[in-house]
């Protein structure tokens, strides 16, 4: 008999969203990204952030490892401004159906 989970339910990740590309008034950098991290609203709250790991989950029609789901993974590298916005880099570019999606700023590598 297969016994059901007990006690409240961990999340190892913070929500964020996919803001769109660092960009100036007539070029963007598409190897930069921009995320709003959720609760995160000032330079200083986003320190602790610096260095974690971000995943852009998304869902592909071809199924590959048995699963439809794939993943970019990338690095939150420092601030974007005042107002706790970040900038990540991914190991690929996120593409731009990605702009406006959620993502996953996990709580690790830590350095407590």
């Amino acid at each position: 008999m297969v016994k059901g989970r007990q006690g409240e339910r961990t999340r190892l990740y913070v929500r964020g969203s996919v803001l769109g590309y660092k960009r100036s008034k007539s070029n963007q950098y598409p190897n930069v990204s921009l995320v709003q991290i959720e609760g995160v609203n000032t330079k200083e709250e986003v320190a602790w952030y610096a260095g974690k790991r971000v995943a852009y989950i998304y869902k592909a029609k071809v199924k590959k490892d048995d699963s439809h789901y794939r993943c970019i993974w990338g690095k939150v590298t420092r601030p974007h401004g005042n107002s706790g916005i970040v900038r990540a880099k991914f190991t690929s570019n996120l593409p731009p159906k990605a702009m406006g999606a959620r993502v996953r700023v996990f709580m690790y590598p830590s350095n407590i």
